[in-house]
């Protein structure tokens, strides 16, 4: 039986109104007030699936769960009210009952994870309490990487699934990069058709000697992505695509060389990047690039209702700019004063383009060289200082610094612990990340949308990996995106592993690999596997 403390995230206020329990049980209808239909049916889908319990229309009296939208709470906040009446869930959208109902699913104990349920228990107990809450955050985010190695749609739909358990609310879906493009475009079909595979993989960083000699790849048809955009959002979560330009672009240019810089490299000779870094290999700054960057926007717009496109923005190297004749014609041609001015005005283009069909472009920080796009968003990855500097601009922001929440960054310094990448990142390091930087004013502070956990996959090879890496960290990271935590040095961590000792019965029955405490299990390791471990605490910038 689970205790109304160990709940994560936390929530704001968790008051007993009485001992005891509240039981569930056959009978127990299921009362949607208006505007919550959605929830009810995931209810019925997934928590009466776990429990056995069909949970019948409303019928009357006491035994029943109502599920309400109620004014006086605020958007994305619930209330849950346990007392002798019926059993309320209520919130301030559709999307506050959504979260509330994930609360109700928590206090019904690790059984109302699973698919179906392993006992015959008659009837299910809730603590009677009453819970109030809300995000400190309206952007809650995961970036999942499925260029690198591709995630098939189901583990996609699978951590949608994770990302709701945890009240996050933004996949940032990283679709393209030299290592792969993973989005079917009609008007463009080599995109798939030579950019989504590779011949073959480097094993580990990419120092490592060793090499995966098989193909490898995958993408997503236009009915897959409108799958998962739909199941997202059945799940209040908003898919932000993510289509890089102009570096990170090999696997565009192998299928369509003329998008590379031709009078610099032969640019048909290359082919899907099968190492890991930063490819030099970029996009040239012609208007046919813009023509063909603009028709595969235009079908990404169709797919993808969300307010924010992102464009990628980061590690574009300059060597083949400064060497093609065609770069600099055009640094002349639109009076720029270099390179870094070329790159704004390749991302301002696309500001503009989105601008003009409603959307908002979000890049990472390095589109804040060469001057930003008006309206534009940052993605703040190199430490803290783009996204202050993007905030006191006057621009939004979602900060994910890499030294705190890049969750491929290893977990700890042990010899044991799966190509170890980066810093050491444990547990308690993401528990005391803070989003908002000392050092904004209130009206600068307030350009802090949000915070995003990074999952890059180059030495994640499969959804086994991808879970040890995420998890546990990302449920500490949903409590700093979520809850109103005091400051990182006064957070309770003891609490939140006293919490965590339950929620690992949650992710055990949701089936998720995730590092245990004590390390990782004999086949989690990856002996021999060359990383990249940086040793001593990361920079705090």
């Amino acid at each position: 039986m689970t205790s109304e403390t160990d709940l994560i995230p936390a929530p704001a206020r968790a008051a007993r109104n009485t001992d005891g329990h509240k039981y569930l049980d056959r009978a127990t209808a299921l009362d949607a007030r208006p505007g919550t239909e959605g929830v009810a049916r995931w209810l019925r889908a997934t928590v009466g699936a776990a429990t056995g319990l069909p949970f019948p229309e409303a019928g009357e009296g006491a035994n029943r769960v109502v599920l309400s939208i109620e004014p006086d709470l605020p958007p994305e906040g619930y209330r849950l009210v346990d007392d002798d009446g019926p059993y309320l869930i209520q919130g301030g959208d559709a999307a506050g009952v959504f979260w509330g109902a994930q609360t109700f699913r928590q206090l019904l104990g690790p059984g109302a994870f699973r698919r179906a349920p392993v006992s015959s228990a008659a009837e299910w107990a809730l603590p009677r309490i009453t819970v109030e809450d809300a995000p400190r955050f309206r952007w809650r985010g995961l970036m999942l990487d499925v260029a690198r190695h591709f995630t098939p749609k189901e583990g996609v739909l699978r951590y949608l699934d994770l990302m709701a358990a945890h009240k996050l609310n933004v996949l940032h879906f990283h679709l393209t990069d030299d290592q792969g493009w993973r989005i079917a475009i009609e008007r463009h079909p080599r995109l798939t058709e030579v950019g989504s595979w590779r011949a073959r993989t480097k094993f580990g960083h990419r120092a490592s000697p060793l090499w995966e000699e098989k193909p490898h790849g995958g993408h997503y048809s236009r009915d897959d992505i409108r799958e998962i955009v739909a199941y997202a959002a059945e799940r209040h979560i908003t898919v932000v695509p993510e289509i890089d330009v102009p570096g990170h672009s090999q696997a565009a240019i192998a299928a369509y060389p003329e998008l590379g810089n031709t009078d610099v490299i032969d640019t048909a000779s290359l082919t899907v990047w099968d190492t890991w870094g930063i490819s030099p290999n970029v996009l040239a700054p012609t208007d046919n690039t813009l023509r063909f960057y603009e028709g595969v926007f235009e079908e990404v717009l169709e797919l993808f209702p969300s307010e924010f496109i992102h464009v990628g923005g980061d590690e574009c190297p300059k060597e083949q700019w400064r060497a093609s004749p065609a770069a600099k014609a055009r640094i002349a041609e639109l009076g720029l004063a270099d390179e870094d001015e070329l790159q704004a005005w390749f991302i301002g283009h696309f500001a503009k383009w989105l601008s003009a069909r409603g959307r908002r472009l979000i890049g990472w920080d390095e589109i804040l060289e060469g001057g930003i796009a008006e309206g534009a968003a940052v993605s703040s990855w190199r430490g803290y200082g783009g996204g202050i500097a993007a905030a006191r601009a006057g621009h939004d922001v979602v900060m994910c610094p890499e030294q705190y929440v890049y969750l491929d960054h290893r977990q700890a310094d042990g010899a044991d612990e799966p190509v170890p990448i980066g810093y050491v990142r444990t547990l308690e390091d993401v528990y005391r990340f803070e989003p908002v930087p000392p050092g904004l004013d209130a009206s600068q502070a307030e350009r802090i949308m949000g915070t995003q956990a990074n999952v890059w996959t180059e030495v994640m090879e499969d959804l086994a990996r991808v879970d040890y890496q995420a998890f546990p960290r990302l449920a500490a990271f949903a409590e700093v995106a979520w809850s109103a935590l005091p400051a990182p040095g006064e957070r309770d961590f003891a609490d939140f592993e006293r919490r965590m000792t339950a929620h690992y019965g949650r992710l055990d029955a949701l089936g998720v690999a995730y590092r245990p405490p004590s390390g990782p299990l004999p086949w989690q390791r990856r002996p021999g596997v060359q990383g990249r471990p940086i040793d001593g605490p990361p920079p705090n910038r």
